[in-house]
């Protein structure tokens, strides 16, 4: 079977269409992302993934990681695979330069941090989260932490681990159960235990620098009562240089339906009494810390889900071009064809390029809102733009990492029978692409916290806007998308009666609001997946007619927008039905009658 490549001309005309990449040069410290500059990143980076990354995916699902007496060993192919990250300078592309960093768009990170988990997700999990600990220790650790960290995390020497979630407490954070005492020295001294930690333990890095959340003996109970610490593998001295090792250990890691590559870990602080932290932040304001962390970490694994969209669409497309079985219906001849000519394959085809491209077109958008947020000197500017990119966050990670599923699962179907034998690497990218709507928040979590609060910030300035966007692009459509278009405005309309309905529930109905969650976060994602394509059809309209681009490449990106709004659009609208339809029915039955008599 055909091998990963890196979708370049698709991820650079995302980019400019949906990530601002005509405007990087104008914003404040983007000076030097000009196109030659992002062209040759991107080229590098394809390179790395497709050559050096994506062969060692089979690799990693087949060994596994291996636990043995408290050490984590990886497959020994992963190792070239993080030391060429860590000397191409891959972890540190959008990092400050103050830290080590180069200080380039986090959108064009975004689109590097694809292709490496489309190459490799259960290894990409592990600069993802370095990244997000790294981001957490920047936006709320002292200058001290900063210095004595941040270099070598950011430069991919030391990892990162988010260690939140533990028996009993699952995403109910508050319920945690860690303990955190402070020392005469200022030091914690931390004890408990925490599950499901991705890269918790492993053999690639020096060190691990785990970020804890622990509560104190007098901390108030809940969420209020948190707070976040710094718990290094080995203690780090003022000059740089490792010491002994921290009381914290790995006791097991998981047996997992996908990512074997990828250790998760059951982690052990103060089996002896002597696991030491270091607060970051303020004591019971832990809560700030670990936000940093999800929210970086939510957006990137819907990029998951993107990442296993592209590459299990490129192994179907491989699978079906090869594959001869059946004449094409309608011909005249009766000789055997490949399955790509099948009306019912290239319907599942174009299924799973459109749901990817569409997810691809939100969470470079999202990005791009963080990255305006972040460089704007207009306070106005920044308070859109940082409103959009929370309007985005549920809906890039919920939406896109369903969206992986779906595919995924697609791309077994195509295969046939040997999509369920492990040979053809077809199964793996299903088995892999399941983790994404668990973690980092389940995707109902997500759901809720798009209408509990994302709905009504700023009395639904942003998703009023973003209606207001959609309508204005609707009006100006031309006969290119005359068929599409009243499907598409059919779509933002039910996608606006719906966030009206929602937005006018308030408190007294909040159950009905929340059994509509999860519909109206898939009418979202989808309208908004829609109109985003529709914006590329059009760019891809224009440069057709100048002569611009590869006529192919411009052709195929129009046809995959009108197959999007015509065929799965239409699905989704119909989604306001039970957005409308209230809880009634689903909390009507008593709990006992769930099971069978």
């Amino acid at each position: 079977m055909s091998d990963y490549r890196a979708p370049i001309e698709e991820i650079s005309f995302v980019l400019e269409t949906m990530g601002g990449l005509k405007d990087w040069t104008s914003r404040s410290g983007f000076e030097e992302a000009d196109e030659d500059l992002i062209a040759a990143v991107l080229e590098e980076a394809g390179k790395l993934t497709s050559d050096i990354i994506a062969p060692t995916n089979k690799i990693g699902d087949e060994i596994g990681a291996k636990w043995n007496d408290g050490a984590v060993t990886t497959p020994d192919a992963f190792k070239p695979v993080h030391a060429a990250m860590i000397e191409g300078g891959w972890n540190t592309l959008a990092a400050s330069p103050e830290l080590g960093g180069q200080g380039l768009p986090g959108t064009l990170a975004i689109a590097v941090t694809e292709m490496i988990n489309s190459a490799n997700m259960a290894y990409g999990l592990l600069p993802m989260l370095t990244g997000g600990a790294t981001q957490a220790i920047e936006a709320h650790g002292s200058p001290e932490q900063h210095a004595k960290y941040l270099e070598k995390m950011i430069s991919g020497e030391w990892s990162g681990a988010m260690n939140l979630t533990e028996p009993g407490a699952g995403s109910d954070v508050g319920a945690l159960r860690a303990k955190a005492e402070k020392q005469a020295d200022g030091t914690y001294l931390i004890s408990g235990h925490k599950i499901f930690i991705t890269w918790g333990e492993h053999d690639l890095s020096d060190n691990i620098i785990h970020l804890v959340l622990a509560r104190l003996p007098d901390s108030p109970p809940g969420t209020k009562g948190i707070s976040m610490f710094i718990v290094p593998k080995f203690f780090v001295g003022d000059d740089g240089s490792l010491g002994e090792r921290n009381d914290v250990r790995c006791v097991s890691i998981e047996h997992k339906l996908g990512i074997h590559g990828s250790p998760t870990c059951i982690m052990s602080f103060g089996d002896n009494d002597k696991c030491v932290g270091y607060l970051v932040g303020e004591e019971n304001k832990g809560m700030r810390g670990m936000f940093t962390m999800m929210n970086h970490a939510r957006i990137t694994v819907g990029l998951e889900g993107v990442a296993i969209g592209e590459r299990a669409y490129q192994h179907a497309v491989a699978y079906a071009s090869d594959r001869v079985q059946s004449a094409a219906i309608g011909a005249r001849t009766r000789d055997s064809v490949a399955i790509i000519n099948h009306p019912d394959v290239r319907r599942n085809l174009l299924t799973m390029r459109a749901m990817t491209e569409a997810a691809r077109a939100i969470i470079y958008r999202n990005v791009w809102a963080l990255d305006r947020a972040h460089t704007s000197t207009d306070k106005e500017e920044k308070r859109q733009a940082q409103g959009e990119a929370d309007l985005f966050t549920p809906i890039s990670k919920a939406y896109s990492s369903d969206i992986g599923v779906e595919t995924a699962s697609i791309g077994v179907q195509i295969h046939g029978g040997m999509g369920f034998i492990e040979e053809t690497g077809a199964a793996q990218f299903y088995r892999d692409a399941r983790i994404a709507p668990i973690y980092e928040g389940t995707n109902g979590i997500q759901a809720l916290d798009l209408v509990g609060r994302k709905l009504n910030a700023d009395g639904g300035a942003h998703w009023k806007a973003l209606i207001a966007e959609m309508n204005d692009f609707t009006c100006g459509l031309d006969r290119a998308m005359v068929k599409s278009a009243p499907i598409l405005q059919e779509g933002i309309n039910a996608l606006e009666e719906a966030a009206n309905t929602l937005f006018a529930n308030g408190f007294e109905r909040i159950v009905d609001t929340a059994a509509a969650a999860t519909p109206y976060l898939r009418l979202f994602g989808t309208v908004l997946g829609g109109y985003l394509l529709a914006k590329q059809a059009v760019e891809a309209e224009r440069r057709l007619a100048a002569d611009d681009g590869n006529p192919a490449f411009l052709r195929a990106k129009i046809t995959t927008a009108k197959f999007f709004i015509e065929q799965l659009l239409p699905q989704a609208t119909a989604l306001l039905a039970p957005v409308k339809a209230g809880a009634g029915r689903i909390m009507e039955m008593d709990n006992e009658d769930f099971a069978r008599s």
